[in-house]
């Protein structure tokens, strides 16, 4: 599992911040809960875990009936239960909340003990008894939660799933762009395990237009998958940009969580561009790994921010602070090209050693076209539907941030269950009434 990555990683420097239930913790937790006919925690979850069924048999110490409720519903449960904002999503929903008397389950957590308890017993993998192999192939192209989600239920319903991926490392943003202080990579590998126990093949550091080609995919399997994720990091096009000490968020965050000896010796003060979530995880992260001065520059106001408010707010208890209404103008550098600040479109300003920017992602769009009929609308997502995931090649399914240009894990779990009940619909598989495909919304 850990073949690929380094112990000398600076994400190793965050600890969690929600950490692990102990079992006497677990069922302390789980004993609160009201279990709710008609839970509203139930809707509030994209993929529709029984959330109150589960935490039920942690109360009655049944942690592998629990975690078999989760991971039938959501094969990503894991990764879930951890980076999830569960604070806008289950836990938000809880009923606790409307009577301002006591916190809500912890909702993430209790899921988080029952699978990660199951995981390290080994147990993960006789979980599910898969369906005979039915002789059909599918090709999932990328690694990601969209991707392993459609490869794991397909696979349990005994079709051939062979994923590629042009990392070394299998698991998208969940192994390479999740806040440490969320999950190590550690845990994303070990999700990613499970999902290879189930019977799916995963070849790494092989990309689709590079070392396969579209049309190969075509020819060889019955279907396809695209969840592809998104591109490099978007840049502001201004002056003094190109250079050393101005860096992309997400791949900050990479190489933070996966290079080895990568450090940040000597930055004092760190400048993040953008108000959504991956700009305020890196603004978190610096903050906790002891940069002194950690700004967030936004261009419009807080109460504008597509971030999530109770991340904000972290943020701030971590001694990060805002500067509002900050349209960038121009990076300012020295006679010597070393960075030294951002200059403001309204005069100011301001001194920087690391500007880091989280203004959003570019579109693979190359990969996608290379797939003859499937479509991409004016902001580079592929066109699928929105029931399915079909694209406008009938042998061709799409997920996750692909088509919606960023969500979260849960969306793409769910948008991979889908699919792969589109998939097996399309190319004759029969599922099982049994199957964990059927758990959870549709």
């Amino acid at each position: 599992m850990s073949a690929h990555i380094s112990p000398d990683r600076l994400e190793r420097q965050l600890p969690d911040a929600k950490p692990a239930y102990s079992q006497g913790e677990a069922i302390a937790e789980a004993n609160r809960c009201l279990y709710c006919h008609g839970a509203p925690c139930v809707q509030a979850c994209p993929t529709g875990i029984d959330i109150p069924g589960f935490i039920r048999k942690i109360a009655t110490d049944n942690v592998r009936g629990s975690a078999k409720v989760i991971l039938s519903a959501n094969l990503l449960g894991y990764s879930c239960a951890r980076v999830c904002p569960v604070e806008v999503l289950c836990v938000g929903a809880c009923v606790y909340n409307d009577w301002h008397r006591y916190p809500p389950i912890s909702i993430g957590r209790l899921q988080r003990y029952a699978v990660e308890s199951v995981f390290a017993d080994g147990g993960g993998d006789t979980l599910f008894e898969p369906a005979p192999s039915t002789g059909k192939q599918v090709a999932c192209v990328g690694a990601g939660p969209a991707s392993l989600a459609t490869a794991g239920y397909l696979a349990l319903e005994g079709v051939k799933v062979t994923l590629f991926e042009r990392r070394q490392v299998a698991g998208g943003l969940n192994a390479t762009g999740v806040a440490p202080y969320k999950m190590h990579v550690e845990g994303a590998l070990m999700e990613v395990e499970f999902i290879r126990s189930l019977g799916v093949t995963i070849r790494d550091g092989v990309e689709v237009g590079r070392h396969v080609t579209a049309p190969d995919l075509l020819r060889e399997f019955d279907a396809v998958f695209l969840g592809v994720g998104l591109g490099a990091d978007s840049k502001l096009g201004i002056t003094g940009e190109d250079g050393a000490g101005v860096i992309g968020a997400t791949e900050w965050i990479e190489r933070m969580k996966l290079e080895p000896g990568f450090g940040i010796a000597g930055v004092t003060r760190a400048l993040v561009i953008g108000g959504g979530n991956t700009a305020i995880d890196v603004a978190r992260e610096l903050a906790k790994l002891g940069v002194p001065n950690v700004t967030l520059v936004y261009r419009r106001t807080a109460a504008e921010m597509p971030g999530y408010a109770h991340e904000m707010e972290h943020a701030r208890t971590e001694g990060v602070t805002m500067l509002e209404r900050a349209v960038p103008q121009e990076i300012v550098r020295d006679a010597n090209g070393k960075l030294t600040g951002l200059k403001l479109e309204d005069g100011r300003a301001l001194e920087a050693d690391l500007v880091v920017l989280g203004i959003g992602q570019a579109r693979l769009r190359q990969v996608a076209e290379g797939f003859t009929g499937v479509k991409l609308d004016d902001k580079g997502r592929i066109v699928a539907d929105p029931l399915t995931g079909r694209t406008g090649n009938s042998k061709v399914w799409a997920g996750g941030d692909a088509i919606s240009g960023g969500q979260e894990v849960v969306n793409a779990a769910q948008e991979g269950k889908r699919a792969a009940r589109a998939i097996c619909a399309a190319i004759g598989v029969p599922v099982r009434p049994d199957s964990p495909m059927h758990a959870g919304h549709r």
